[in-house]
């Protein structure tokens, strides 16, 4: 029997999919179940100073209009902590409808049930609220001048500012410096499938949601603090999720609004938001301003690196995403300064959004890379492996694993990258400018710190279902999780059923971070070999078993059957086992301890991104003709899902560097985009000829499988290698995102 674990497994939820039987949360059948939707504030600081909901509750259908004055109070509003830790995890740590003060446009005023979703939709065109409206800062320039450093962002996990060596000192010697700044329009997910909760009350304390999340158990705790109730009064279902790309990874008001709402009614209730109100109910990628300024030697040796942030957060929080992490230690830079600089914004807290904060930080680095590259005049690759470095610069501890120098040369072959001619604006195709560029791609891997838990029950027919909390939300969780149970029993996968989705099973962290598919595999890896060795353990205790007494070191199982190792003709199969001992299952509970923060490693996934454009020479039109992907990601576990995952990523990548931008309107303090007939995103005609690779490397330290995780790490670089191709194309370096073609006129 072949290895199930490095295969391309078809998705098991494939043909479910296909003929539209996922149950999505929205789509859950649920008796006498009435709708709510949301009334957004239409203004972006202020205070309610009337609301009149009279007519609204006596439109048809109506069963209650919900505002400020008879909602009831949250219990508590945990702090913000993102959701890997595996506790509450608030998007944000404002909790509305609890006073009259507005904090930004869209923030929810009121909530109107009704019998059908059309009926609530109009009666909230019914109520009549009137504002008293303050000054709103919007924009970053609204506000620049009063920029803070804050001690810790990121839920607190990181500082707001760190150091190595004296990069004054370094910058002021360098022989070569490049000093640019780069702008970012703010982003917005936009998953498939808008967020949705179906709240059902059991009892007056017994809870069910059906909530579209990347994690049922952070929906169950942040639930139980906001609702002042056990978490094991709070169930979580969450079998199909329609994407999320970070929107969905923390928990927002929404479910809890339902739960509420459905309390008021006293019958189940259905909200789910619009998806203009996704551009204002689930956080966003900021608006933010980076300054890189790389000091060189003059053969291309970086001294020194100094990155500054500046980004626009909420009244409440000290959000700002991480984008001077995995800069800081992308090359060999002895001194090094990264300072993030926040601006208190009439806004909801920005989120995570797929690759939070790499995206946006190696998009600058890689740029100013590809600048300083042609300042000393050698080729961008060549520069990248002159400062490739061996071990993290940041603490000097050598990496888990790498493989990115071979990532260099693999992508380089692929993509003909040594026939380049180096001059901007040297290759011409009719009326298009033709250029290649080329970036660096570093992710973190980021592990949970709870411990990680999934059980096994094998059946005594030889098949096994395995089971943990974690959410499908499109990366193929559930089929590689039949990969990794198959190969831990030594069964087929056609035998195993992995089942997910609900805070009943066993509690792994929400899949976010590209740590979902390590954390539960790691788990459900343990519970399978474990499963296994328990097995194995009752065949040689047994007087009837071929391999009484066997050492069970040397007894490996093929195809459900347990066999010596050096004579596999001895041996009998797990149904032989348990029908002879009167077992009709068996059944383990694995746990992953993850390994401490500091182990003795640096831990990144890394790769190689190379892009060709066209750009065409008079209208300035970009037209992606082809990329090059290629990454070290650790053991693959499914060829064909990994392989869409990264080129998914590669695709966010085109759309970061070309179309994605979320435009704010200072004088209503709205988005004026928010739909996806403004809001562009790449299409089937925008995407080109992608080339996706991987270069496996064996890593004992991350986890038991050695798996880094491929979700974010195809984004991480490809906007980069975009721009730096526009600039070889064009000769006009590019500062701000998208890069529109007005931009190159």
């Amino acid at each position: 029997m072949s290895p199930a674990i490095g295969g391309t497994l078809n998705r098991v939820d494939g043909r479910f999919k296909v003929r539209g039987e996922s149950r999505y949360s929205a789509e859950v059948p649920v008796t006498n179940l009435a709708r709510a939707v949301i009334v957004n504030a239409k203004i972006a600081s202020g205070r309610i100073t009337a609301i009149d909901t009279s007519e609204a509750e006596r439109a048809e259908g109506v069963l209650a209009v919900l505002t400020h004055l008879n909602l009831g109070r949250v219990a508590t509003v945990p702090r913000l902590l993102p959701s890997l830790a595996g506790l509450a995890a608030p998007g944000q740590t404002f909790f509305p409808m609890q006073d009259d003060l507005v904090h930004y446009g869209g923030q929810p005023v009121a909530v109107v049930v009704a019998d059908t979703s059309e009926r609530a939709d109009h009666a909230g065109t019914l109520i009549r609220i009137e504002y008293e409206t303050t000054p709103a800062t919007t924009l970053l320039d609204q506000a620049r001048d009063r920029a803070y450093v804050p001690e810790r962002i990121f839920g607190g996990l990181l500082p707001g500012h760190a150091s190595r060596g004296d990069v004054a000192k370094a910058l002021a010697e360098a022989e070569v410096c490049v000093d640019a700044t780069y702008r970012f329009a703010p982003n917005h997910h936009n998953p498939i499938e808008p967020s949705a909760s179906t709240a059902v009350w059991e009892d007056v304390d017994r809870l069910t949601v059906y909530d579209s999340t990347q994690g049922p158990n952070a929906v169950q705790f942040t639930l139980a603090e906001l609702l002042g109730l056990p978490p094991i009064s709070i169930r979580v279902v969450s079998h199909a999720v329609g994407g999320s790309f970070g929107s969905k990874a923390m928990v927002w008001h929404h479910p809890a609004l339902a739960a509420l709402a459905a309390r008021h009614v006293g019958r189940p209730v259905r909200l789910v938001l619009s998806r203009e109100q996704m551009f204002t109910s689930c956080g966003h990628r900021e608006e933010q301003e980076q300054q890189i300024t790389l000091g060189a030697r003059a053969d291309g040796r970086i001294t020194a690196l100094r990155h500054h942030k500046l980004s626009l957060t909420s009244p409440f929080d000290d959000w700002a995403e991480p984008s001077l992490q995995s800069p800081s230690v992308a090359y060999t830079s002895p001194h090094y300064e990264g300072v993030y600089h926040l601006v208190r914004g009439n806004t909801i807290t920005p989120t995570f959004t797929r690759a939070p904060g790499e995206a946006t930080g190696m998009f600058a680095l890689e740029c100013a890379m590809d600048e300083l590259a042609e300042r000393i005049g050698i080729d961008p690759l060549e520069l990248r492996l002159r400062n490739y470095s061996a071990t993290d610069p940041e603490s000097g501890k050598p990496w888990s694993s790498s493989g990115l120098t071979e990532c260099y040369q693999r992508a380089a072959e692929l993509f003909g990258w040594r026939d380049r001619d180096p001059r901007p604006r040297s290759r011409r195709d009719g009326q298009w400018l033709i250029g290649t560029g080329m970036a660096s791609a570093l992710y973190p891997v980021t592990q949970p710190v709870n411990p990680q838990r999934a059980r096994a029950r094998l059946y005594n027919d030889g098949t096994a279902v395995v089971e943990a909390g974690v959410s499908e939300f499109g990366t193929g969780v559930f089929t590689a999780m039949t990969q990794v149970a198959a190969d831990g029993l030594g069964i087929p996968v056609e035998r195993v059923r992995f089942v997910g989705g609900s805070s009943d099973l066993p509690n792994v962290t929400a899949a976010v971070g590209s740590a979902g598919t390590s954390a539960v595999g790691s788990a459900v890896h343990l519970a399978a070999t474990q499963l296994r060795d328990e097995l194995i353990r009752r065949a040689v205790a047994d007087d009837h078993s071929p391999l009484r007494d066997a050492d069970p070191a040397n007894v490996e199982v093929h195809d459900g059957k347990m066999v010596l190792r050096d004579r596999p003709d001895v041996g009998e199969t797990y149904a032989d086992l348990m029908h002879r001992t009167f077992a009709p299952d068996v059944e383990v509970l694995g746990t992953w301890n993850p390994p401490p923060q500091d182990v003795g490693y640096g831990v990144h996934t890394f790769g190689a991104q190379l892009a060709e454009v066209a750009v065409d020479a008079d209208l300035g039109v970009v037209r992606v003709r082809r990329m090059v992907g290629v990454f070290a990601p650790g053991r693959v576990l499914n060829r064909k899902t990994a392989h869409s995952q990264l080129m998914g990523g590669m695709l966010w990548g085109l759309g970061q560097a070309l179309l994605e931008a979320t435009r704010m309107d200072p004088r209503l303090g709205r988005w004026a985009n928010a739909s996806l007939g403004d809001y562009l995103v790449p299409v089937n005609a925008d995407a080109p000829d992608v080339v996706v690779d991987t270069i496996e490397v064996h890593d004992e330290v991350v986890n038991p499988l050695g798996m880094k995780g491929v979700g974010e790490i195809g984004v991480v670089g490809a906007a980069a290698a975009i721009a730096n191709a526009v600039y070889h194309a064009t000769g006009r370096r590019q500062y701000e995102l998208p890069i529109t073609l007005e931009k190159l006129l």
